[in-house]
């Protein structure tokens, strides 16, 4: 049976590490594969870590700018949510790309 095979897997130390090597990256069950798609959604979410932390800094800026004065409160209203006063009339300005 051993003689079918190629010369270099006569060895018996290549063999070994070639019945290892194949253990390793595709049946164990911490596997080089699964290792690449964890490591690959560990990335992403750190991604989305930052993009979180970016929009809670935004929004507590705006809390911040919301429980200032009344005029900031008027200003945030205005600027945000489009709120005008009963005598007043809104023009929304859009600039073309």
């Amino acid at each position: 049976m051993l003689q079918r095979l190629p010369k270099p897997f006569r060895n018996f130390y290549i063999l070994t590490a070639t019945i290892f090597l194949l253990w390793m990256i595709a049946l164990d069950s911490n596997n080089l594969i699964s290792r690449y798609k964890l490591g690959a959604k560990l990335n992403s979410l750190e991604n989305e870590h930052e993009y979180y932390q970016e929009k809670i800094e935004e929004v507590r800026k705006d809390r911040d700018e919301l429980f200032g004065d009344r005029e900031s409160i008027e200003k945030f209203a205005r600027e945000k949510y489009l709120m005008k006063k009963a005598t007043e009339d809104i023009f929304i300005v859009q600039e073309k790309d």
